[in-house]
């Protein structure tokens, strides 16, 4: 593979590609040139918004306006009088072709039409109906990635009752900490799900959830081989089907979903989420960012406990064929996805960074070995995408592809900054500002950071936009969702992400961490993505992860490394990875203890969590153990050597 450097050019789309596209076609209907629409798209709100509610044949009323101004951007509305279904938009496409295909790590394959889609919604709304659900309700489902949490899901958002996941390895306090807050009448769940070639039986631990979720009036168990059993999905279904799926249409501003913070830092963080924001913001990333069309099949490698999962269902409203996962991405081989990418004809294929990462450091070729040839888009998210991984998927995977480095977050259940079907891909950087996102950079006094590529500052966004949250559940005086987005530049009414990012001399972007984890030895702000990115160019380390040591009244970098299974970390490594960060970062980025450990903490969608180590490590308390997929190894890394003792300020 070429040695590639941050911001070299990887891919620039056709001129036929670019002509064809949606985005040129929205453009046309605007009567702008691609390079005014995103200018346009923040400063005329209510036209852009009314534009592309007609554009992405959003099905409902829009009512007579499309934005409404409030005292601060928290209290600006969007359609204030649009009613819709969401059901409607989720099935408008009918017919005998596959809706939903789904996969588990045996490779067993289930599929249903439009059609049959419909059918079983319609069943499953009528089912709820019966026991009692309503607008406004919530109902829960604890199930791996597949078809009947997708059902479950439309079906609860055509009563307008607001819907909730998470994936079946999070463990019982995980997964009360997170539904024990919204009062829950229903829950979907599971007897076990298939994970790394092994069956994890979970009856006892969804016992014990149903137990502590006193509101329930309903529970239905997903079992394999389900022939009817009473209490089960099947059972629950079979009496109602033939009903037609329910039309009422709702406000624009009805709860779909409840989306949760990781809680690493406490109990999770309760994110409602409004129907047709979240709608419109889907619809805007996959039909002008993504340039997807009815017909095409999306692949998301997710789970039902990460917000990827809603944004994959959203295609539906495209007229997409949606495949589902589920288990790991390595079984029963590496080339796992690649494989369902040939025999499903996937055009969008979303992956986790640091999948992308390992299969690099695997040395899988995928081009060498798969056709590949209907694959026209690669999302990555989840982390920031080292360059050697930009490099990788065009080497190894696809040269004619368009890569989207996408970058936003569970709290807005959408992307700040994406990709751009008609722009080049440069290494290491996210293309663009989302359209309709008045997203900037800014330095600690507040200033945009636009002209300054290359320095490091805040990611914000000054204006609204329709998938901000209706708020925080159980905060009813929005004193936690102000204190979580809106207090970081005092006087300021900006949304403060907390993403540590920078532009790039392309206008693009880069995300450097997280703003919480920033590492700031000697005083000097130090995104951690900066040291990682270097580390991990090295391919005999899978990944790594930075945090911040207090030490001698100040604090220390420390940089942890897992290698591939058949390498170790030698002295000499050590000093060419400090030389490295060193002459591509600065002195004051190279880390004071560097650790080769077995693994590496992570949250239960695979996130590294930076705060619960420096936590751990530091002596303060862990807040919420549960949230973390492998908390043994935070305490053996603690209690490493190296890191003894933690040294008392003064």
């Amino acid at each position: 593979m070429a040695v590639v450097a941050a911001g070299d050019e990887l891919w620039r789309p056709s001129a036929d590609r670019v002509e064809q596209s949606n985005l040129v076609a929205f453009a046309q209907e605007v009567g702008l040139p691609l390079s005014l629409l995103h200018r346009w798209s923040v400063d005329d709100p209510e036209g852009f918004w009314t534009l592309l509610w007609s554009f992405c044949q959003v099905i409902g009323e829009p009512g007579a306006n499309a934005f409404s101004g409030g005292a601060g951007i928290r209290d600006d509305r969007y359609f204030p009088e649009a009613r819709l279904n969401l059901a409607a938009n989720l099935l408008a496409r009918g017919g005998a072709t596959d809706a939903i295909v789904a996969y588990d790590e045996s490779g067993i394959r289930r599929s249903l039409s439009w059609d049959a889609l419909r059918i079983e919604v319609g069943a499953c709304a009528s089912a709820l109906q019966e026991v009692g659900v309503v607008a406004g309700d919530r109902v829960c489902a604890y199930l791996p990635h597949g078809i009947e949490a997708i059902v479950a899901m439309i079906a609860t958002a055509s009563l307008g009752a607001a819907f909730s996941s998470a994936s079946p390895d999070f463990g019982t306090v995980g997964v009360l900490d997170r539904f024990s807050q919204i009062d829950p009448v229903v829950l979907f769940g599971c007897d076990g799900y298939l994970y790394g070639g092994k069956w994890f039986d979970t009856v006892g631990r969804f016992e014990d959830i149903c137990a502590g979720l006193p509101t329930l009036r309903k529970v239905i168990r997903v079992s394999a081989g389900d022939a009817g059993e009473p209490g089960g999905y099947e059972a629950f279904l079979a009496p109602h089907r033939g009903s037609a799926v329910p039309h009422e249409l709702h406000p624009y501003d009805q709860p779909w979903y409840v989306l949760y913070s990781s809680g690493t830092t406490g109990q999770p963080k309760c994110f409602v989420h409004r129907a047709g924001g979240v709608l419109l913001q889907h619809r805007k990333e996959h039909v002008l960012n993504c340039d997807l069309r009815p017909g095409d099949v999306v692949l998301y490698f997710t789970t039902t406990g990460w917000m990827m999962w809603n944004w994959l269902v959203s295609a539906l409203a495209t007229g997409c064929t949606v495949v589902c996962v589920d288990g790991s991405p390595f079984q029963p081989t590496p080339a796992a996805l690649f494989d369902v990418v040939d025999r499903e004809a996937v055009t969008l294929l979303g992956l986790g960074a640091k999948f992308v990462d390992a299969i690099r450091k695997s040395g899988l070729r995928p081009k060498d070995t798969h056709d590949l040839s209907s694959l026209r888009t690669v999302c990555a998210t989840g982390s920031p995408l080292v360059v050697e991984s930009f490099a990788y998927v065009y080497d190894a995977i696809k040269t004619d592809v368009h890569l989207a480095s996408i970058s936003g977050g569970t709290d807005l259940c959408a992307c700040f900054v994406g990709g751009d079907p008609t722009q080049p891909v440069f290494a290491g950087e996210i293309q663009s500002k989302a359209l309709g996102m008045a997203v900037d950079i800014w330095d600690d006094a507040g200033e945009t950071l636009e002209s300054r590529p290359g320095e490091r500052g805040e990611l914000v966004c000054t204006q609204s936009f329709p998938s901000m949250p209706i708020g925080f559940w159980n905060d009813p005086d929005g004193s936690k969702y102000s204190a979580a987005y809106f207090e970081r530049f005092p006087g300021r009414d900006v949304w403060a992400h907390g993403d540590f990012a920078a532009y790039s001399s392309h206008s693009g972007f880069v995300i450097l961490g997280r703003s919480d984890a920033t590492l700031n030895p000697g005083g000097v702000r130090i995104g951690t993505a900066e040291i990682t990115r270097q580390v991990e160019c090295d391919p005999l380390i899978l990944e790594s992860m930075v945090f911040s040591q207090d030490w001698q009244d100040d604090s220390r970098i420390v940089l942890l490394v897992r290698m591939v299974d058949w390498a170790v970390l030698t002295d000499e490594g050590v000093v060419e990875l400090k030389q490295r960060i060193r002459s591509n970062c600065s002195p004051r980025h190279v880390p004071a203890v560097v650790m080769s450990v077995d693994d590496l903490p992570r949250t239960r969608s695979g996130k590294l969590t930076e705060l619960a180590m420096g936590d751990a490590v530091n002596g303060r308390t862990i807040r919420n153990t549960e949230a973390i997929a492998n908390p043994e190894a935070l305490w053996a890394i603690a209690a490493r050597a190296e890191l003894q003792p933690i040294p008392q300020s003064g």
